[in-house]
């Protein structure tokens, strides 16, 4: 393939529109969390990843786990994980068998401000959603997001 290549061309077509759907979404999203909560997406993200973790086996994450699921760098999970301790949403302790792990768990006050923030995302995900699908570029994109994680009578 050449650079002019038309496969390539559309190749890279598709994944501008992904980004910019992804970029509208987040951004929307954004505003929403910040306005109504004083969270970024990415604070929302980590509470709500941490928020899943339990007691039993493979229950709790490393922080390489941790930034692999938010989808940062460790050093800026770090970052985040401390500016959210520092507000008193989450705590970081010595994983009791091997003393070189760190874990993060949320907080009572972390799972309070989540589950106040958790209907603000899914709404402003819901009207991301609905203002992008009115764009005939980045239909096709929220209709295969939707085939692939909405029930049929969403």
């Amino acid at each position: 393939m050449t650079a002019t290549d038309p496969a390539l061309t559309a190749l890279a077509q598709g994944w501008c529109t992904l980004s910019l759907l992804h970029d509208r979404i987040e951004a929307h999203i954004e505003r929403a969390l910040q306005g109504a909560h004083d969270l970024s997406v990415r604070e929302y993200s980590l509470l709500d990843v941490l928020s899943r973790q339990h007691d039993g086996d493979g229950g709790h994450l490393q922080m390489k786990q941790v930034a692999d699921a938010v989808v940062l760098s460790q050093s800026a999970t770090t970052r985040l994980v401390t500016r959210l301790e520092n507000r008193g949403l989450l705590e970081r302790y010595l994983c009791p068998t091997d003393r070189r792990g760190i874990y993060t768990n949320v907080t009572p006050a972390g799972l309070a401000l989540l589950a106040q923030a958790r209907p603000t995302n899914d709404a402003a995900l819901r009207e991301a959603l609905d203002e992008a699908a009115a764009n005939p570029e980045l239909a096709p994109l929220v209709q295969a997001v939707k085939s692939l994680y909405m029930p049929a009578s969403a």
